[in-house]
């Protein structure tokens, strides 16, 4: 294997090259091609609302005016915190168009979640969901928290909706009490939204400026800033392209039910269909009616999601007698995708869904299963396109471990970040002589189709043995009587770590430990059989429905 024809060179789907020309433009750039080649196509549509790509570039033009006068300046930090609605997509592009840079947060963190991240970047403007603005404004004094804008998403919806929320019947009072909220000591969306057009000679953002930043705790619990530049974004936007060729500019309808706050939602769901002029049907949150609504009004032709998403979609399909047909491409990420699901879902779609692979730091897609029947259940797929990896030695990262043996994921490729924002020993940390070190264990086949195994920080050692959580997952979901488990490693009284398990009992109910124990010993070596079991009502999960181990351990601590 060589970097010229590496292992996974005959794996890639149809028309996909092992390398690719880069443009030498911004993710502004990218948008208003789209706008030039597309003007009157369909850019954003919530809950049937449509604005055009042409009065999209207004919208952005006149609200980045709006931000300059409020003082807003090339390189300044922009905070976002809102759900998936048309004002921030179009505040993401605002700020851009500035050359400042956006910084999303999860608009249901509480004030104390948020502190830390605003004292890092130090934003002195954050545009805000109205229902939340309370919270954000306790951010003032201790932060640079200058100007807070607020947002009325009902303001985007339909006339029809708008009128419906109106209405003074306790259904509707509910509906507009989810939706927005008083917002005090705040810049109404509005005014921004209603400034003149930008001045065009206003100076605009250059490749190697700081587009997006994401912030993420990883194992550590310490926040720590991810910033991901223009030619970072535009590099896997234009990998993504090149990996589903099938996708047509001007014609897509991509389903945007992943938060734009994490960098699979940024990326795969907004940038890429802002690059092909497709139609991105936003929701403000992935819940299954919603989702579900919006298939009936028009069948999406993309859908990046999660797992237990298209489970939901799949099923509540079937139960109702929906069609999905149509849904031409689908990619999953987060957590492993099952044989089972994608059977089910390509027979329900006629499409193909496939499994990839990304980190924040990674803007966030470095593998990829390919886009055709070549993908292959259980594997995370194979490198993308100019991307290289190693599996390396986790206790040596400049040593390779032999074909099919478990080793940490390394990577490098024009996607990767180049360190976390002012932790010089965090970012030391992550690289090893220019190789960024992901923290998952995989095994490669000979074809370079890769396996995640586990995360290294997640492993639990003990009596001197590695113990996969992943694996003795597996094994505890096949019992008929565990809807989903989780398993971790808790301190023990010999100084070392004891494998114990947390499980959701399916609707037949819980198994006893006894009957667990029996189920594990007999497919897992001893030392690998958990401890005790613990029955938990739902597994904590995180945006994207990840099951988060950590602070499972946390709570098993506690018990």
């Amino acid at each position: 294997m060589t970097a010229d024809s590496p292992a996974w060179a005959e794996s890639y789907g149809p028309g996909v090259p092992l390398r690719l020309d880069y443009p030498d433009a911004t993710v502004l750039d990218l948008f208003e091609q789209s706008v030039a080649d597309h003007p009157d196509a369909p850019a954003m549509d919530f809950m049937g609302r449509t604005t055009t790509y042409g009065e999209m570039a207004d919208a952005v033009s006149r609200v980045a005016r709006g931000l300059r006068e409020l003082g807003v300046g090339a390189g300044d930090n922009v905070a976002l915190v809102m759900p998936n609605c048309p004002q921030n997509v179009i505040a993401f592009l605002a700020v851009l168009r500035l050359g400042a840079t956006v910084v999303q947060h999860n608009p249901l963190y509480t004030g104390a979640e948020l502190r830390a991240p605003f004292l890092d970047h130090g934003a002195r403007a954050a545009i805000v969901w109205d229902k939340v603005v309370p919270t954000v404004n306790t951010l003032r004094g201790d932060t640079a928290l200058k100007h807070v804008v607020a947002v009325d998403m009902t303001t985007a919806l339909p006339w029809s909706k708008r009128l419906a929320l109106r209405l003074p019947i306790a259904k509707a009072r509910a509906s507009r009490e989810q939706l927005t909220g008083p917002a005090p000591e705040a810049i109404p969306w509005k005014q921004l939204a209603s400034s003149k057009p930008l001045d065009g000679r206003h100076p605009r953002p250059g490749v190697d400026d700081v587009a997006l930043m994401l912030y993420t705790s990883g194992t550590t619990g310490v926040p720590k800033g991810v910033p991901l530049r223009h030619r970072n974004l535009v590099a896997n936007v234009t990998q993504g392209r090149a990996w589903v060729p099938g996708l047509t500019p001007g014609t897509e309808t991509f389903l945007v039910a992943l938060p734009l706050f994490h960098a699979y939602g940024v990326t795969v769901s907004a940038l890429l269909g802002l690059a092909l002029a497709a139609r991105l049907v936003l929701l403000p949150k992935p819940e299954i009616s919603l989702i579900m609504a919006e298939i009936k009004r028009r069948v999406p032709t993309f859908v990046p999601a999660v797992p237990p998403l298209y489970r939901r979609i799949v099923d509540e399909a079937e139960r109702t007698g929906t069609s999905i047909r149509g849904i031409t491409y689908s990619l999953s990420g987060a957590m492993p995708l099952t044989a089972e699901l994608i059977d089910r879902w390509e027979a329900a779609t006629g499409g193909l869904l496939v499994e990839g692979y990304g980190l924040t730091e990674t803007s966030p897609v470095v593998v990829g299963n390919p886009m055709s029947t070549q993908r292959r259940p259980g594997s995370i797929g194979v490198p993308f396109p100019d991307v290289q990896v190693r599996v390396a030695d986790p206790e040596d990262p400049s040593v390779d471990v032999p074909l099919g043996e478990r080793g940490e994921l390394l990577v490098r490729g024009p996607q990767v970040f180049d360190g976390y924002r002012g932790m010089p020993e965090e970012t030391a940390a992550v690289f090893h002589d220019g190789w960024f070190r992901t923290g998952d264990v995989v095994t490669m086949a000979a074809d370079g189709f890769l396996t995640i195994v586990d995360r290294i920080k997640e492993v639990v050692i003990t009596g001197g043995f590695n113990v996969y959580p992943s694996e003795v997952e597996d094994v505890l979901r096949r019992h008929p009587g565990v809807a989903d488990a989780a398993v971790v490693g808790l301190p023990h009284a010999d100084g070392g770590e004891q494998v114990v398990a947390a499980v959701v009992p399916a609707e037949s109910g819980a198994p006893s430990s006894e009957e667990l124990r029996e189920h594990c010993q007999e497919r897992l070596t001893g030392y690998k059989v958990p401890r005790k079991f613990y029955v938990m009502d739902e597994l904590p999960t995180n945006a994207m429905g990840k099951v988060q181990r950590r602070e499972v351990a946390a709570l098993l601590r506690e018990a």
